[in-house]
């Protein structure tokens, strides 16, 4: 199974740290985010990665290279100096992903959600890993249903955690353009052919300088780097 991580994105909430580096290569306890995720991902057996870039993609590519430190393959989809959003960039990378399942993780979310069972589980067109509501979502993104579909509406709604499992033809008909993830879900939710599971363990949106300081802080203390 190949991996995306999903690096594309402008950073505007870690402005101005984000106007000279792109977000997946700050760095907590000196290491760059994006390091922390390739790490996961070959600790949970993956080895071919493809990795989306726009802002400043040249110095993630020239940082990560073809990834062999790490044990990895690395493909590049380049989505040139404006990202696509979700929906569209991992449109314009399915080429590189083939055509079965496969992982896609954003590169500012940190959890110890463990990856490799993730290889085996049985999904129709999608499965995500959702979470508790985090403070700044209280609203939350979908329902979990005892069936262990996601529904739109439930009386609890849990949030997408940015972990998630998706068949190439859950995007068949998008565009490689902007296109943000929540229509393509909605669609396919509606069909009832997303499932999901709940992660009640770590979890960080790694989305504004203090929440980088506060990953950093927690790398830096007992509990040491967070293991995916």
């Amino acid at each position: 199974m190949k991996a995306m991580i999903l690096a594309a994105g402008r950073g505007e909430r870690m402005r101005p740290l984000t106007d000279h580096t792109p977000k997946p290569l700050l760095r907590a306890a000196g290491k760059p985010l994006i390091e922390y995720t390739l790490e996961n991902l070959a600790a949970a057996g993956f080895t071919d990665i493809v990795i989306n870039i726009a802002h400043l993609g040249a110095l993630i590519k020239n940082h990560c290279g073809n990834g062999e430190r790490w044990g990895l393959s690395i493909a590049y989809s380049d989505e040139g100096e404006t990202a696509l959003e979700t929906a569209g960039g991992i449109a314009k990378a399915l080429p590189l992903l083939g055509d079965t399942p496969f992982l896609a993780i954003n590169a500012d979310i940190v959890c110890d959600c463990s990856l490799r069972p993730l290889r085996d589980v049985k999904l129709d067109l999608a499965h995500l890993v959702m979470i508790d509501n985090p403070p700044h979502h209280p609203e939350g993104d979908f329902a979990l249903t005892d069936s262990g579909l996601l529904a739109e509406q439930g009386e609890t709604k849990l949030t997408f955690s940015g972990i998630g499992l998706y068949r190439p033809e859950l995007f068949e008909g998008v565009p490689a353009a902007p296109l943000k993830l929540r229509p393509v879900l909605n669609r396919a939710i509606q069909q009832q052919r997303i499932s999901g599971q709940k992660h009640s363990g770590i979890w960080l949106d790694i989305g504004t300088p203090d929440r980088l300081e506060h990953f950093s802080n927690m790398v830096g203390s007992e509990r040491g780097p967070i293991k995916a």
